[in-house]
């Protein structure tokens, strides 16, 4: 599976797509630009005119219990924004789960 899930929030979903319909997603990090091509149009059946990717580097994280400090890291991350072609849209809510 190399969509993991869809990235809904005021920034991804308003700014980008007030201009052009753009939809983000967290993808697997060995995928390529062509693999994720295949899959959203496989999935949700739609054209796909740009895509951009992203990887998102580990991040020391710390934490205050009360049993004291947590110390970890963060997972690495790949993001992929796609740029549909015109008339084209993807309804999250009524669409089978990925």
């Amino acid at each position: 599976m190399i969509i993991i899930k869809p990235v809904i929030t005021d920034k991804s979903s308003t700014s980008i797509n007030e201009e052009q319909t753009c939809y983000t997603f967290f993808v697997c990090i060995k995928s390529n630009k062509n693999q994720i091509k295949k899959e959203i149009n496989k999935v949700f059946g739609v054209t796909i005119k740009k895509i951009r990717t992203m990887i998102y580097p580990r991040k020391d994280k710390s934490k205050y219990t009360k049993k004291g400090f947590l110390y970890g890291k963060t997972i690495r991350l790949k993001k992929a924004i796609i740029q549909l072609k015109e008339n084209q849209k993807i309804d999250f809510f009524n669409q089978k789960k990925i």
